[in-house]
């Protein structure tokens, strides 16, 4: 069977796409193979603490641009999860886990912006709006308070963000994934500060 000279260079093009989405995909493959193997890493090395035994101290409030937002110090966790960038393994930020909410807080000398891509549009709209559209229709359905609806809250410096605090997470399932997005999109950010 004879391919047009046209039909040849859509089989290129189409064969160059796949090769692509591949590169891609196997890139975001690698990333959560490398998160799982961090968890795992910490999980071995510490005596693992059940999230429902770590305690939070001291909380404060803190105002923000005529907002109330609602800070958490956890200096007396005993225990805390190191996100990591993903292409040399330098610790980024910490998460801090109660039974209540996740606290990520960055590590002093990285300076992120929140507008930064892919925060808003993968972390905050696709991973936490999609838990947060599932916790609704559960509401709706009478199966949790709405109160219990999965929410968050950054607290900046200026335009940086320095703690994300995710409360209401339920399920032990979303700290894990939580973790794992976040610092992908913290990575992403960091390349795309530099680029």
């Amino acid at each position: 069977m004879r391919f047009s000279e046209e039909q040849v260079k859509e089989i290129v093009a189409l064969r160059e796409n796949m090769l692509q989405q591949i590169d891609k995909h196997q890139e975001g493959i690698e990333m959560l193979e490398k998160n799982i193997t961090l968890l795992d890493e910490f999980l071995k090395d510490s005596s693992f603490t059940k999230a429902s035994q770590l305690e939070i101290k001291n909380e404060s409030k803190m105002v923000e641009n005529n907002e109330e937002l609602e800070h958490v110090e956890p200096k007396h966790v005993e225990s805390s999860i190191p996100i990591k960038r993903g292409n040399d393994g330098k610790i980024i930020a910490n998460a801090y886990v109660t039974p209540d909410q996740v606290s990520i807080i960055l590590d002093k000398q990285v300076i992120i912006n929140a507008d930064t891509p892919p925060f808003k549009s993968f972390f905050l709209d696709r991973i936490i709006g999609e838990m947060k559209k599932k916790d609704s229709t559960e509401a709706e359905n009478g199966k949790i308070q709405k109160e219990s609806i999965i929410d968050y809250i950054i607290n900046k410096n200026g335009t940086d963000i320095r703690e994300i605090i995710i409360k209401n997470y339920r399920q032990k399932e979303r700290v894990t994934e939580l973790i794992n997005t976040v610092g992908w999109s913290l990575t992403r950010m960091l390349e795309n500060i530099s680029k």
